[in-house]
């Protein structure tokens, strides 16, 4: 972990675009993790009975949606995007941690995300079931391969859509919310060393009154 903080730095110091090129870079790992993910569920969720069952034979129609029996009906849209909701979810948490190093709100970051996620999912259960009732119907390839080919081409559009939304979500640096916690620190330790030298001269002159009291007193 130390290693890629010390790419991080070297990274930032060669610059913006070199800072960039290293954080595209990073969503690309990120974004591959977050596709093992998707695709693990994808291909597991179909294995639960209850889903399984869920598979046509009826089309499912839900207001732009459209998913033929061919496809997979009802279990296929839940399954699509299932996977693809943890899949970002996933994403967004890494991303924020590790490709940007960031330390932007998240109750301010993550709503945007959502927000943006629900819009490209919407975009994504159309057209995922659409490339996989095309893929099948054609005959050119059999239903799992197709869900895969469908899921596939969506996470594509998907991940180049996500890096500039993210690089403006995440762009404040964890450096920043760093810096103020030590500068309230050395504020407090500066007060606390003032009070403690008024208190230290408070303590002298009362000491200098006694001692000048106490002289008086021996003279006479």
């Amino acid at each position: 972990m130390a290693k890629l903080n010390d790419i991080d730095r070297a990274a930032a110091e060669k610059g913006s675009a070199v800072k960039t090129v290293w954080q595209f870079v990073k969503f690309i790992f990120v974004s591959l993790i977050a596709m093992i993910v998707q695709f693990a569920l994808l291909n597991l969720l179909p294995l639960i009975p209850a889903i399984k069952s869920l598979y046509g034979p009826d089309d499912f129609t839900l207001w732009i949606f459209v998913v033929t029996a061919a496809a997979g009906g009802l279990g296929y849209f839940i399954v699509n995007n299932t996977a693809n909701i943890v899949a970002q979810i996933v994403a967004f948490f890494v991303n924020r941690e590790k490709t940007f190093n960031s330390s932007a709100n998240i109750a301010v970051t993550l709503p945007i995300y959502i927000i943006f996620t629900i819009a490209l999912i919407c975009f994504s259960a159309w057209l995922n079931p659409t490339l996989k009732d095309l893929f099948v119907s054609k005959g050119w390839m059999k239903d799992a391969l197709a869900a895969n080919a469908a899921t596939m081409i969506c996470s594509a559009v998907q991940f180049f859509l996500y890096f500039p939304v993210d690089k403006i979500l995440f762009r404040k640096p964890k450096e920043d919310a760093v810096v103020a916690p030590a500068v309230e620190d050395v504020s407090e330790a500066y007060e606390a060393v003032e009070e403690t030298v008024d208190e230290a001269e408070e303590s002298v002159e009362e000491i200098a009154d006694a001692a000048e009291e106490t002289a008086k007193d021996i003279i006479e």
